[in-house]
C-alpha cells in the first residue's frame, strides 16, 4: 500500500472526506518527522515507537573492488514494533471487524435503465464486497483489492513504476 491508498482507505473512515484524510495523516507524518530528528522517542502504545540511533563510524567495505572504507557517523531513524502489532502480524490476535460509517451521497438523477446495466451493477456491486483478507495473499491481488475498495466516484487504476537499473561504469585501465 503506498501513501495515496492508505489516504484513499482513510477517507472511508472520514465519511469519503478525501482532503480530511490526507491532512491528517501528513499532520501525524510531519510530527513524529520533526519529532525524531530532534532526538526525542515517539512511542504509539500498541503500534510501536520511532527514535532516532547513532550509528558510530566504522569500517566498511566496497563490493565491487574490495576496499575498506571508513564510514563516518551517522543518525538513522528507527522503529521498533509494539507488542499488540506484533501480536496482529503473526496471527495471535484478531483485529475487530472494520465499521464504515455509512458515505452520504447526492440523490442520482433518475434516468431509463437498459436490460444489461442491472447485470453489470450487480457483477460491480459483489467485486466491491469486502472480502476477508487472507495471510497469504499475493501482491496483485492485493492490489486489485485496494482497487476495489476506492469510492465509486473516483475509478482510477493503481500506477507501477519499475525501477530500472543504471548501466555500470567501467573504470579505466592504464
Amino acid at each position: 500500500m503506498n501513501k495515496s491508498q492508505l489516504i484513499d482507505a482513510l477517507a472511508a473512515r472520514y465519511e469519503g472526506n478525501r482532503k480530511a484524510a490526507q491532512h491528517a495523516l501528513e499532520s501525524v507524518l510531519d510530527t513524529i518527522t520533526r519529532e525524531v530528528a530532534k532526538g526525542e522517542k515517539v512511542a504509539i502504545t500498541g503500534f510501536g515507537s520511532f527514535e532516532k540511533r547513532v550509528r558510530e563510524a566504522r569500517w566498511v567495505r566496497n563490493p565491487r573492488t574490495g576496499d575498506r572504507i571508513k564510514a563516518k557517523k551517522t543518525a538513522i531513524p528507527k522503529f521498533t514494533a509494539g507488542a499488540e502489532l506484533k501480536a496482529v502480524v503473526s496471527g495471535a490476535k484478531k483485529l475487530p471487524k472494520l465499521t464504515l460509517p455509512a458515505v452520504k451521497k447526492a440523490a442520482p438523477a433518475k434516468a431509463p435503465a437498459k436490460k444489461a446495466a442491472p447485470a453489470k451493477t450487480a457483477a460491480k456491486k459483489t467485486v466491491a464486497k469486502k472480502a476477508p483478507a487472507k495471510k497469504a495473499a499475493p501482491a496483485k491481488t492485493a492490489a486489485k483489492k485496494t482497487v476495489a475498495k476506492k469510492a465509486p466516484a473516483k475509478k482510477t487504476t493503481a500506477k507501477k513504476t519499475v525501477a530500472k537499473k543504471a548501466p555500470a561504469k567501467k573504470a579505466a585501465k592504464k
